[in-house]
């Protein structure tokens, strides 16, 4: 595979979770998941989480998956690409796994002292990702191994915190966001 092939898989494979916190952001509000509960002094997750947004966020990226799988044949002949289709295992994993990794980061800077917003370099970029693909690596074994060679990981370590810091930036200009982070 080479490495424009390599580049287009990672990102092709990964926008069922790079969706869903975007989402969560739009569509989020209300109740939070923690319910305002607190551990040593601290929230355990804060307002940022929710339960509409954890819910919204992963429907999202399930429809992604499900609009690439409509596409993927068109896509792949136009493009001479070998683009991944989406079982339902992996369509679900990939967005929940973000929004769970997100949840955990979350949990982590409450204990360690940051507040909602507050930056946490590589934690921030990574924890989506790190989420996903441990979620789709347990539900879709066999398909992750299929799509997930090490280049292809690889690929998805570098690229992701670049497409993280450019979206967000581009949330915290369109007054999405409170932060540049």
């Amino acid at each position: 595979m080479t490495l424009v092939e390599t580049v287009a898989v990672a990102i092709w494979a990964l926008l069922p979770a790079y969706v869903p916190n975007n989402a969560a952001v739009l569509l989020g509000g209300g109740r939070p998941i923690d319910g305002g509960r607190t551990l040593d002094g601290a929230r355990l997750l804060g307002d940022g989480k929710t339960w509409r947004g954890a819910i919204a966020g992963t429907l999202a990226g399930v429809a992604v998956a499900a609009l690439l799988n409509a596409i993927t044949p068109t896509v792949g002949t136009a493009t001479g690409l070998a683009l991944p289709t989406f079982p339902p295992a992996a369509a679900l994993a990939l967005p929940l796994g973000a929004i769970l990794g997100d949840i955990v980061a979350s949990f982590l800077k409450r204990r360690t002292g940051r507040s909602r917003g507050a930056a946490f370099p590589g934690l921030d970029q990574l924890d989506f990702l790190v989420g996903a693909l441990v979620l789709a690596a347990l539900a879709a074994t066999a398909w992750f191994t299929a799509i997930f060679s090490l280049p292809v990981i690889a690929a998805a370590l570098v690229l992701t915190p670049l497409l993280h810091v450019t979206t967000n930036v581009i949330a915290y200009r369109a007054g999405l966001k409170s932060e540049p982070w």
